[in-house]
């Protein structure tokens, strides 16, 4: 009878000892960056890599543990007594789950090529990771023996986010915009430029409806390595004053929020005036004419007050201080400009023929000092790429209005 009561008072204390310890690591883990926060509240605020949540998913002890020197150890514990396990086979079944919100575009990456980084995770951790059955959602559960275990597995995955985010393997998936497609004359003179060059002389906007051409001009236009993809979408054209990545709704919502905030200090640095733009000419971003990589119309501003980059600096800090921002992007100089044609965009037919440049000569002779018109810029998006709405621009996540009026 004595042995029996020692028994259940040593599972009462790691029982007890168990759900202590859990509870200061669900405070943890309540935190967006895990085991750096110390050095975040020190210095100045970087980036938020993994949203760490603790949901009361499966936090249970269903049998006998071991002692309290088992808590925190990822393999079974040694220096079990030998009263007790002569006179009961100890088993632990101990469950400890976490959900992360990593973002549907990082699961790829968490499991690795065939499984391996998954597979790799579960053996050294000594944790299960379960992804979910929709692409739609963003979270990922990790099961272990022990608290310990979960929080290691949880670790190694910031980790792995933390370097794809930065690396090009992950796309950008938003940007912040300023639409110039809302212009039906800008649009006009953009379907007119890229048939003159084509070959085709349909006005049938986007569409495009190539009418029979001289196949020595498409010959040579294969030659320049000038083709349709290469040219940016006529409804889709805008400003760029912002890349941003992303990865999950948290960090997207937070974006929306940040963008709504600042309407009163962009109306500010806009001295609340409507403010114009002037676009002329032709120009290439990168290297020479001969062998472009984009090709752009400079953006003017009306009246050379600097109100637009002044609006733009607002933007920019405000999604840097939310921690938004790639480091390499905040420490970029925005130059302003409207792209037109880019040689990323080429659908390539043959992978293994690679032709990342066009030659422009000709057309930069006769567009070089192409007066494209002023115009009004009237709001900010944050825009998502790879998805449009019916207008065929960018989907709008989020947008601010700048002033309206006339001109003086």
């Amino acid at each position: 009878m004595l042995t029996c009561r020692s028994l259940f008072f040593r599972i009462d204390r790691v029982v007890g000892f168990t759900s202590r310890c859990l509870k200061s690591k669900q405070e943890r883990f309540s935190i967006m960056s895990f085991r750096r926060n110390s050095a975040m509240d020190g210095g100045s605020k970087k980036e938020k890599m993994v949203n760490l949540v603790w949901r009361p998913i499966s936090t249970h002890s269903s049998s006998v543990v071991y002692s309290e020197a088992a808590e925190g150890q990822c393999s079974k514990p040694s220096g079990v007594s030998e009263e007790v396990s002569e006179r009961a086979p100890v088993v632990s079944s101990a469950k400890h789950s976490v959900s992360l919100e990593v973002g549907a575009s990082l699961m790829k990456f968490i499991k690795g090529k065939e499984g391996t980084t998954q597979m790799k995770i579960e053996e050294e951790m000594g944790v299960k990771i379960i992804f979910p059955s929709s692409r739609n959602e963003d979270h990922i559960i990790i099961e272990g023996g022990s608290v310990d275990c979960v929080s290691k597995a949880s670790e190694r995955i910031a980790t792995i986010v933390d370097e794809v985010v930065k690396s090009p393997s992950l796309d950008y998936s938003h940007f912040v915009s300023l639409p110039l497609a809302i212009h039906p004359e800008l649009v006009a003179k953009l379907v007119n430029f890229q048939n003159s060059i084509l070959g085709n002389n349909s006005l049938a906007g986007d569409k495009q409806d190539v009418q029979p051409v001289d196949e020595t001009r498409l010959y040579t236009l294969a030659e320049l390595g000038i083709e349709k993809s290469i040219f940016i979408k006529p409804s889709t054209f805008h400003l760029t004053v912002l890349m941003l990545k992303l990865w999950n709704k948290d960090r997207i919502n937070t974006a929306r929020d940040v963008l709504k905030s600042i309407s009163p200090s962009v109306m500010d640095a806009l001295d609340n005036r409507p403010l114009f733009i002037r676009l002329k000419g032709l120009d290439c971003m990168r290297g020479s004419l001969a062998k472009a990589r984009v090709l752009y119309i400079p953006v003017e501003e009306i009246g050379d007050e600097g109100r637009l980059l002044r609006a733009c600096k607002v933007i920019t800090d405000a999604f840097v201080k939310a921690g938004l921002v790639l480091e390499k992007d905040a420490n970029q100089s925005l130059k302003l400009h409207a792209t037109v044609m880019n040689a990323r965009h080429r659908k390539r037919k043959d992978k293994r023929k690679k032709m990342d440049t066009f030659d422009a000569r000709e057309i930069h002779k006769q567009f070089g000092t192409e007066d494209w018109g002023e115009y009004r810029i009237q709001e900010v998006h944050l825009s998502q790429r790879f998805v449009f709405d019916q207008s065929g621009y960018y989907r709008c996540c989020a947008s601010i209005p700048f002033p309206g009026g006339h001109r003086d």
